[in-house]
């Protein structure tokens, strides 16, 4: 079972089961002050008895549960600002059998120093046990006002992957002024997995080459993945196309993970923006977000473009409709063209999570001799020149390291990352 402020998440039956289910929810209801929460799953097989359970769990602690069925986590988030708190019953794009949970507070993920309150017994006051209501939402008709109309109604294939985008997405795209086609509407007899970031996506890109553009979605809605041409698209491009956009809205304060394209970065600040780095994860790019009140921002390696004014999470419906917009415009050309002249590589190798600190502070060590500009805001980065870097950073649930690097020379960036990866096996090899 993983347990981050991401949420909690295992294999159904296995690391995660309905008892599980009741002692967290039961220990989150303590943060719930307004008493209401709104709840809403994803479409994996499990996600009803789950949803139950947790709602169970909520009522019997005095909280009313507003009850959204299955809806993507945008459309939660969205509504848990009314109403003081959410609860989405997801794993995100995780394997099937897998299933979890994310805690909203005021409209944004727990936070570090809420986590412990979820995962350690709380003494509860006894009260009235609370109301389950259904509810509908605003969400569609909200994400509308923020994109407009477009005009020359694009041509757009969704792939919907089986999951909770199906009733939100496709709705927005078409009430926008999209001509859409949809395929894998259900789970069953869908064409891929769960992960549009690592999947093929092989239907997609042979049905999005007679239109416009193709997105496909995760099976909770909040990661997209844009196919342009009959080419599956980075993370990254998927979040500048929503920079872009939001340049062109007029907002100017950005926050971008660490391992951000350099691409993204050099666009805003020649628009006339400004760029604050964060560490990797969307809970911290909304962190820093909060404290500096920065307009809009995101995550490179999710693809998770985010809009604090409509969501304080990745919104991958809301940037589909964001993206559509600026189909065949300058804006859109502009941004593609100056990220495809950067190459960017994302590696990991195995690493015994007892080790990753020692590791760490070795890397540290040996990096600072060779970079001249480095940051330990999140693992190590190192800046080789303004065109190029590396980073390399512990993962917090797995026995790995990853390495990330990005150079405007592609054959540079590979030797990047070899010379990066071998650094992380001595000094694996050195600590042991």
């Amino acid at each position: 079972m993983k347990k981050t402020i991401s949420g909690i998440r295992g294999i159904f039956g296995e690391d995660l089961n309905l008892k599980d289910v009741l002692e967290f929810c039961g220990n989150f209801s303590s943060l719930v002050k307004s008493k209401k929460c709104v709840i809403g799953k994803d479409t994996r097989p499990s996600g009803s008895m789950i949803k139950e359970t947790a709602s169970a769990a909520l009522m019997v602690n005095g909280v009313n549960v507003l009850n959204l069925e299955t809806a993507p986590t945008p459309v939660v988030f969205r509504e848990a600002r009314k109403y003081g708190a959410g609860l989405v019953i997801s794993s995100s794009h995780n394997p099937i059998e897998w299933n979890g949970m994310k805690f909203i507070i005021n409209g944004r993920g727990i936070n570090e120093q809420e986590l412990p309150q979820v995962m350690e017994q709380q003494e509860v006051l006894k009260s009235k046990i609370g109301t389950e209501n259904n509810i509908t939402s605003s969400y569609i008709e909200d994400a509308k006002k923020i994109i407009g109309n477009i005009e020359n109604n694009p041509k757009i294939v969704v792939d919907i992957g089986g999951g909770a985008a199906m009733g939100y997405a496709p709705e927005l795209l078409t009430m926008i002024g999209c001509d859409i086609k949809i395929i894998n509407e259900k789970l069953l007899g869908c064409s891929r997995g769960p992960d549009p970031t690592s999947d093929e996506l092989s239907e997609l890109i042979t049905m999005s080459n007679k239109k416009e553009i193709g997105f496909a979605f995760d099976l909770d809605g909040d990661r997209l993945v844009v196919v342009r041409k009959g080419k599956k698209q980075t993370p990254d491009v998927t979040l500048g196309l929503g920079v872009a956009k939001s340049l062109e809205l007029g907002y100017k304060d950005f926050v971008l993970s660490i391992d951000t394209s350099i691409s993204v970065e050099k666009f805003i600040k020649e628009k006339g923006g400004t760029v604050q780095r964060s560490k990797v994860g969307e809970a911290n790019v909304i962190d820093l977000m909060l404290k500096n009140n920065s307009q809009a921002g995101g995550e490179g390696s999710s693809g998770g473009f985010i809009l604090p004014e409509f969501n304080y999470c990745r919104d991958g419906i809301l940037t589909s409709g964001l993206i559509a917009s600026i189909l065949e415009t300058s804006e859109f050309s502009e941004i593609l063209n100056y990220m495809e002249s950067y190459c960017q590589i994302r590696k990991k190798t195995k690493v015994d999570s007892n080790f990753h600190d020692r590791v760490i502070e070795e890397l540290i060590y040996k990096i600072s001799k060779e970079y001249s500009e480095v940051t330990t805001l999140d693992g190590i980065k190192g800046i080789i020149d303004e065109d190029s870097w590396i980073l390399i950073r512990k993962s917090n649930t797995e026995d790995i390291i990853r390495v990330s690097a990005e150079s405007n020379n592609k054959i540079k960036c590979k030797t990047i990352v070899k010379d990066a990866l071998e650094l992380v096996n001595q000094s694996y090899d050195k600590v042991r």
